[in-house]
């Protein structure tokens, strides 16, 4: 079996479709508001100090919000209550809003720590959430393309808007509405249909397989070139409000788009098309900023396709899988800064 064409399910369905749209539309959205609520918080708090200072903050809560999610995604997959991830999130996302008062009103020195407490514990959020979020949507829908797409679509636009809204704790309790609002929907859905997951039913992985390793691995390097790659167009265009949101707006659809594109023409012959149009919009990037976000664009519609490869590759190991793919955009995201700023 080919797995470089779904043209159907190949696993299946595991909740009615207006379940999985619901579930996938909370997870997304929710997906948009976390990340909007750290980028929020972080660039408020530390509006007043020096910029080395920001630069560590910021790397702080990157590394960790990335770099963890192997982690969290093993202890995603060994768990059968998943919902137990976003209640830890919620909690680590919590702490820091709730330390915002007491930096506020701290001498230097004790709000120096407190912020990079609140980064530390946001990142570690943020990582726990991710992994909850593109656990769940694998498993509910059968590792359904477009539902991948939607999912990790929301948190480039949530980076952007991040940086110019002005209210973290109106952020935070959507946040607390919707995670509810999903806590009592996975409660109170207990159908035998909606308790199949795809982790359940598929076979074991054989990670001892080389040919698996070095399958997941391409994919690794894969997502850490379009990591380094989506930063290069970023940095063609000059930065103002609107554009931030622009970029934010563009690599949003792009990943939504993604999943729907291959899931229609096929992954070979779409990312075919896809690459050859990135690679124009690169040597056409000087030209004229509607290449960069061309660019911007057309790199994020792969998002969708690395994932759900490798989730097929990763069988019962989906939360491994989504935090392996989150951890290879952060080397590819600084490479490209320090390049670009050498």
């Amino acid at each position: 079996m080919c797995i470089f064409v779904q043209k159907k399910e190949i696993i299946g369905t595991y909740m009615p479709i207006r379940r999985q749209f619901l579930m996938v539309a909370m997870a997304a959205v929710m997906h948009f508001l976390v990340d909007c609520l750290c980028v929020c918080c972080l660039y408020q708090m530390t509006a007043a100090y020096p910029t080395g200072f920001i630069v560590a903050i910021f790397v702080t809560y990157n590394v960790l919000a990335f770099t963890t999610q192997p982690l969290t995604g093993l202890m995603a997959d060994l768990t059968t209550k998943r919902y137990r991830l976003l209640l830890a999130a919620i909690l680590l996302l919590a702490l820091p809003i709730a330390g915002a008062t007491v930096i506020a009103e701290a001498d230097d020195d004790i709000s120096t720590w407190a912020v990079l407490t609140v980064a530390t514990l946001l990142g570690t959020g943020n990582s726990f959430f991710h992994v909850w979020g593109g656990k769940e949507t694998a498993v509910k829908t059968g590792n359904d393309l477009r539902a991948l797409g939607v999912f990790v679509s929301t948190g480039a636009l949530g980076l952007s808007v991040g940086v110019l809204f002005p209210s973290w704790f109106l952020l935070f309790s959507l946040i607390i509405a919707l995670a509810a609002i999903s806590l009592i929907y996975a409660k109170l859905d207990v159908s035998p249909q909606s308790e199949e997951t795809i982790s359940e039913t598929a076979p074991t992985p054989h990670f001892a397989q080389p040919l698996i390793w070095t399958a997941v691995g391409i994919i690794i390097g894969i997502v850490f070139f379009r990591s380094l790659l989506g930063e290069v167009f970023s940095a063609g265009i000059d930065k103002n409000p609107v554009i931030i949101l622009t970029i934010g707006a563009t690599a949003m659809i792009g990943k939504m788009a993604g999943g729907w594109i291959a899931r229609r023409w096929g992954i070979a012959l779409s990312m075919l098309i896809v690459m050859s149009a990135v690679y124009a919009s690169y040597l056409l990037m000087d030209t004229d900023m509607v290449f960069c976000l061309a660019g911007i664009f057309l790199i994020n519609l792969t998002m969708p396709v690395t994932l759900y490869l490798s989730n097929r590759l990763m069988p019962k190991r989906e939360g491994l899988s989504f935090g392996l793919l989150a951890a290879a955009l952060i080397p590819g995201y600084y490479i490209a800064q320090y390049i670009l700023l050498g």
